[in-house]
């Protein structure tokens, strides 16, 4: 039995569930029931999760669903990208701006995003193209240029609260990932280092690169540490990040790019993350701020 839980508009609730029993019956699904509770309506249907969520897609736009395999319960463990995820920027587009290479750097990382190119090839080429850049420049960016997501704050704050472990796992630098997971409350950072000589980039890189195979084995890793069996979420927006997104129970494609969203069973297309606890059932007494 498959579980959706999706953000509804209630004046056109009925209309659009007699569009999605139809559509998901000539899918081969069926519709068992619905319950709405205020913004948030329940399905319960049979069927596969892809083409419900696809059904749900077409039936209501939605701005958050999430489908799962089985009753949906607050993870204990919730792992995220950082760039364009848990931060509204992609670091290294906005670092290559202080070297007058934004344009070109920027559509590599699209490229790379979008899984048209090789993560760690064309990461090591961005970063190569950074040689000589003072490392100030770094302080300065993460001054000027990086902010928080809309909700980031309170959903590492509220499951934290309730007992999550919380991990930001990305494929950008320790020099961004170390302020940015304090910021937001983060548990546990694991992301690529920049190498850095008298001050300056030297368009290298220290140590093995944190690629979408390491973002999935951290999430089995810190799973595998919890007691007993145990939810998962993860959230992310790039095709680095298919593996962790389709190894969490709860995965997540936040504003995402095609392939990522097509991986996820939970999908947020609008900008505030705190979407996520409302679909997780997180009563709002309970959400707490960082």
């Amino acid at each position: 039995m498959l579980i959706a839980r999706l953000i509804a508009e209630t004046s056109e609730c009925e209309t659009n569930l007699s569009a999605l029993a139809d559509a998901l019956s000539r899918q081969g699904g069926a519709l068992t029931c619905s319950d709405l509770k205020g913004e948030v309506l329940e399905l319960h249907a049979e069927g596969r999760v892809q083409v419900l969520l696809d059904t749900i897609d077409a039936s209501f736009a939605s701005p958050a669903v999430l489908v799962a395999e089985g009753a949906i319960e607050v993870p204990r463990l919730f792992v995220s990208d950082m760039d364009s995820t848990m931060i509204g920027q992609e670091c290294i587009d906005e670092l290559a701006d202080y070297a007058n290479l934004k344009p070109q750097i920027a559509a590599i990382t699209e490229r790379a995003m979008q899984g048209e190119l090789d993560f760690e090839a064309a990461l090591r080429e961005r970063v190569a193209l950074l040689a000589g850049l003072d490392e100030s420049a770094i302080h300065a960016c993460l001054a000027d240029r990086i902010s928080a997501t809309p909700g980031a704050k309170r959903l590492v704050a509220t499951l934290s609260a309730l007992g999550t472990r919380t991990v930001l796992v990305t494929g950008g630098f320790h020099h961004f990932a170390d302020p940015v997971a304090e910021m937001l409350g983060f548990h546990r950072v694991v992301g690529n280092r920049l190498a850095v000589e008298s001050g300056r980039l030297t368009g290298g890189l220290i140590g093995p690169i944190t690629d979408s195979a390491v973002k999935a084995a951290v999430l089995r890793e810190e799973l595998a540490a919890l007691e007993g069996s145990a939810h998962s979420l993860a959230t992310g927006d790039g095709a680095n990040d298919i593996p962790m997104i389709e190894a969490a129970t709860y995965g997540f494609a936040y504003k995402a790019k095609p392939k990522a969203r097509a991986a996820a069973n939970g999908r947020v297309d609008s900008d505030d993350l705190s979407v996520v606890l409302t679909l997780l059932g997180v009563p709002r007494s309970q959400w707490r701020e960082a």
